[in-house]
C-alpha cells in the first residue's frame, strides 16, 4: 500500500515535514497549500528536496468554494484553478483536492455542479492534472460521499475524479459499503484520519479532534476493506488536524502516523480475511472489531494481503499478553526514599529474594507478584515505575513486530549465563519486556517463580472469587475472618501517567504492539482538573483478564507565580490482587504499613449509596478500604502512602467485577493532593 501524509498533520516548517515524513518511511506527501505559501522554499527547490528524500508529491490541497456558484463567480474560480495548476507543475505534482463548497455556494443544482466540475477537469486536463472531488462533511450542499460521486459520473470527465475521506464519510455515520459501487479508476486519492466518537459540532470536530488511525473510535479497517474491493491501487494518506500534534515533535509524530498505517494495513487484511470469508457464505460483512477476533494462519492472512490490487503487509502475529510478568521501579542507590520504598514493600508483605548477581537491582516478591528494584544508573531519581514485563507465547516474534512498528529497542547488556530479554520503549519511556518464561529468576538465587507461577510465561490461575461481601443491609453477611494464603497474589493492573503530546502514541503502540483492546476513555475528577484515563486490556477469559493497563491524562497546574513553571500533579502506582483483601489489610497494618487515609464522609456517602452491613461498614472504616460493586460483583481496595512517584494498591476482585472502583477515583486524588508538601 502507497502511504502518504498531509503535511498538516505535523509541526514545524515546510522541511522539516518533509524531512519528517521521510525518514519515518512515508512514500507520498500531501502538501497543505497554507505549508507552501508561508515556506521561503521555491515550488521548485520542494520538488528537488522531494526527490532527494525519495518522496513523492501526491496531492496539492485544498482547492475551495468552486462549484453551486453564479456564472461570473464561476469564471473567476477557473482563472484562480488555472493559476494553481501551472504552480503545480512547478512542483511535480498532478492531482489536486477540490473540495464541496461551504462559503460561497448558493444554487442548489446538480446539473450545474456537473458542468461546472466538467469544465474545471477540460481545464485541468489541458494542465495535465487530474481533480479530485471530495464531499466536505459540512458542505453546504454537497456532504455526502455518495452525492459527490453521483455529480463526478454525471460529468463524466476521465480527469475527474472523486476523494474519500473517512472522517467527512464516519463522522456523518454514512454507511460505507456503497463504496464499493465506485469504479477503482474513478476514486482520484483516499484520505484517512481516526476520531474519538464526540457530541460535537463535525466542524469542531474535524479541525481539532482527528487522530491517527488506531487512535480513535472509527471502523477503518472496514471502510478500507471496501476501498480495496473496488480495485483502487493509489495512494492511502493520512489528513489529520490535531492541536497536540502540531504542538509535538515532528519527527516523533511522523513515526506515530507511519505506525497507525502499518496498523491499518493488517487490520484491513484482517477484515477483509474474516468478511470475504463470511460473504462466501452467505453471512454478510464483518466489522472490525468482530474481525480482530477471528484467529487466522498465516497463509490466510498473506492470501487475504494479496486479494486485490492494492498490496496490504502484514505484521508477525501475536497473542495478546498472557499476564503480567513483573513492574520494575527505578530508584536511587542508598537514597533515603529506596530504603523507604523497601519498607513499603515489606510491610504489604513482599519477601525480598536477593541482589542481582551482576548489577545493583534487587527483585522482591509476593506470591506471583514480582517487583524489579532498579538502581542501576538512576543517581538523584525518586522512585518511579521505569519498565514492565509482559508474558507473551513467542518473544523473538513479539520483537519483530514491535520493531516493525517503528518501536525503539531498548540496548541492554547481558553477561555470559544471563537471560537475553528484550525490550522496546514506550512512548512515555517505559521499557516493555518481553518475557515468553521467568528463567531470569535464577539470577537473582531462585529456580523458579515463587507462589506456583508458570515458568512458561503463561498466566497464574486468577484469584478465587470470595463470597459476596454484603448483600445489602437486609441480608447481613458475615466478614471474611481466616487470612488466606497469599500464593495467588499478582499484578491486578498498572497505572500510568502519559505525557500530554504522547497520550494517543501511546494507545496505539499499546494496541498494535500487544494486541491490547483500548476501552472507552473516561474523565475523573481530581483537585488539580480532570484526568483522562485510558484502560487498556486483555479479553475475559475465565472470568478474569491476564492483563490490564490504565493511562492516564494528568493535569498540570500552576506551581508558583513564576509563568510557565508547571509540575505534574499525577503519581503512577502498581494494584496487587489478594484473594482476602481484608486479611490482607489487616495483616499489613500489624507490619505498621501506612495506609492512604480515607475521610469519614466517604463512609457516611458510601452507607446512603449501598447500604451496607454495619459490621462490614465499621471494618471498611477502620481499616481505611473502600469499596465499590456493580451489577456483577464487588470490589475491596486500599491504598499506600506515596513513595516518591509511585504507591501501591491492593485489590480484590469479588465474582464478575471488572472495573476499578471509579467512583473512589476522586477520593483517592483528593487525599493524596491534600498530602502533598
Amino acid at each position: 500500500m502507497r502511504t502518504g501524509i498531509a503535511t498538516v498533520c505535523l509541526s514545524g516548517t515546510l522541511e522539516e515535514k518533509l524531512r519528517a515524513a521521510a525518514k519515518a518511511g512515508f512514500g507520498g506527501v500531501e502538501i497543505f497549500e497554507t505549508d507552501l505559501v508561508t515556506s521561503s522554499l521555491s515550488p521548485e527547490q520542494v520538488r528537488r528536496l522531494a526527490d532527494d528524500l525519495g518522496l513523492g508529491l501526491d496531492l496539492y490541497q485544498p482547492f475551495r468554494d468552486f462549484d453551486s456558484v453564479p456564472d461570473e463567480l464561476y469564471r473567476a474560480n477557473l482563472r484562480r484553478a488555472d493559476v494553481k495548476f501551472k504552480l503545480m507543475a512547478r512542483l511535480g505534482i498532478d492531482t489536486i483536492l477540490v473540495c464541496s463548497n461551504v462559503a460561497t455556494a448558493s444554487i442548489d443544482d446538480d446539473a450545474l455542479r456537473a458542468e461546472q466540475l466538467h469544465g474545471l477537469a477540460e481545464l485541468a486536463a489541458d494542465r495535465g492534472v487530474k481533480v479530485a472531488y471530495e464531499a466536505l462533511a459540512w458542505g453546504t450542499y454537497v456532504n455526502d460521499f455518495e452525492h459527490a460521486w453521483r455529480i463526478v459520473a454525471d460529468a463524466d470527465h476521465p480527469s475527474l475524479g472523486t476523494c474519500l475521506d473517512t472522517f467527512h464519510i464516519l463522522s456523518r455515520g454514512w454507511d460505507t459499503a456503497p463504496i464499493e459501487g465506485i469504479p477503482g479508476e474513478k476514486i482520484f486519492f483516499v484520505q484517512v484520519a481516526d476520531a474519538p466518537k464526540l457530541s460535537l459540532d463535525v466542524l469542531s470536530w474535524s479541525r481539532h479532534y482527528r487522530v491517527f488511525p488506531g487512535e480513535g473510535q472509527f471502523d477503518l479497517p472496514k471502510f478500507l476493506g471496501h476501498v480495496a474491493r473496488t480495485g483502487y491501487n493509489g495512494p492511502v494518506s493520512l489528513e489529520v488536524f490535531n492541536d497536540t500534534f502540531r504542538q509535538s515533535d515532528v519527527e516523533r509524530t511522523a513515526v506515530d502516523a507511519m505506525r497507525s498505517l502499518i496498523w491499518l494495513e493488517e487490520r484491513t487484511a484482517k477484515h477483509l480475511a474474516v468478511s470475504d470469508a463470511a460473504r462466501a457464505a452467505g453471512l454478510g460483512e464483518t466489522d472490525d472489531g468482530a474481525a480482530a477476533t477471528v484467529p487466522l494462519t498465516p497463509a490466510q492472512l498473506a492470501a487475504a494481503s494479496r486479494a486485490y490490487p492494492m498490496p496490504l503487509t502484514t505484521l508477525p502475529q501475536v497473542a495478546p499478553p498472557s499476564g503480567l510478568n513483573f513492574a520494575e521501579v527505578k530508584s536511587a542507590d542508598g537514597g533515603a526514599a529506596t530504603a523507604e520504598l523497601e519498607r513499603l514493600l515489606g510491610q504489604l508483605g513482599f519477601e525480598p529474594r536477593g541482589e542481582h548477581r551482576t548489577k545493583p537491582v534487587s527483585l522482591w516478591t509476593l506470591g506471583d507478584a514480582r517487583i524489579v528494584l532498579n538502581r542501576q544508573q538512576a543517581r538523584g531519581v525518586e522512585p518511579g515505575i521505569s519498565a514492565l514485563g509482559f508474558d507473551v507465547e513467542n518473544s523473538v516474534s513479539a520483537v519483530a513486530r514491535a520493531l516493525q512498528l517503528k518501536a525503539v529497542p531498548v540496548p541492554r547488556t547481558s553477561q555470559a549465563n544471563e537471560e537475553v530479554l528484550q525490550a522496546v520503549q514506550a512512548p512515555d519511556g517505559t521499557e516493555v519486556f518481553l518475557c515468553q518464561d521467568t528463567l531470569w529468576m535464577e539470577e537473582f538465587g531462585e529456580s523458579g517463580p515463587p507462589g506456583g507461577g508458570s515458568p512458561s510465561g503463561g498466566a497464574p490461575d486468577p484469584a478465587p472469587r470470595a463470597a459476596s461481601l454484603d448483600a445489602g443491609s437486609a441480608i447481613p453477611t458475615p466478614m471474611p475472618t481466616t487470612p488466606k494464603s497469599l500464593s495467588v497474589a499478582r499484578i491486578d493492573h498498572i497505572n500510568l501517567a502519559q505525557p500530554w503530546q504522547h497520550y494517543d502514541e501511546a494507545v496505539l503502540f499499546y494496541s498494535s504492539v500487544l494486541a491490547l483492546t483500548p476501552q472507552p476513555s473516561q474523565d475523573v475528577s481530581s483537585p488539580a482538573g480532570l484526568v483522562r484515563s485510558q484502560v487498556m486490556q486483555t479479553e475475559l477469559a475465565a472470568g478474569d483478564r491476564a492483563v490490564r493497563l490504565a493511562l492516564n491524562l494528568a493535569p498540570w497546574v500552576q506551581a508558583d507565580s513564576v509563568r510557565g513553571t508547571v509540575r505534574d500533579t499525577f503519581k503512577e502506582h502498581i494494584a496487587i490482587a489478594v484473594p482476602d483483601l481484608v486479611a490482607t489489610a489487616r495483616a499489613c497494618r500489624a507490619r505498621n504499613l501506612t495506609f492512604l487515609a480515607i475521610p469519614e464522609n466517604y463512609y457516611e456517602d458510601l452507607d446512603a449509596r449501598y447500604g451496607l452491613n454495619p459490621e462490614f461498614l465499621a471494618t471498611l472504616r477502620e481499616l481505611d478500604l473502600l469499596y465499590d460493586r456493580d451489577a456483577d460483583g464487588e470490589f475491596l481496595h486500599f491504598y499506600t502512602a506515596t513513595v516518591g512517584n509511585v504507591f501501591f494498591e491492593v485489590v480484590q476482585r469479588i465474582d464478575g467485577y471488572d472495573g476499578f472502583g471509579a467512583a473512589n477515583a476522586p477520593i483517592r486524588h483528593a487525599v493524596q493532593h491534600s498530602a502533598q508538601p
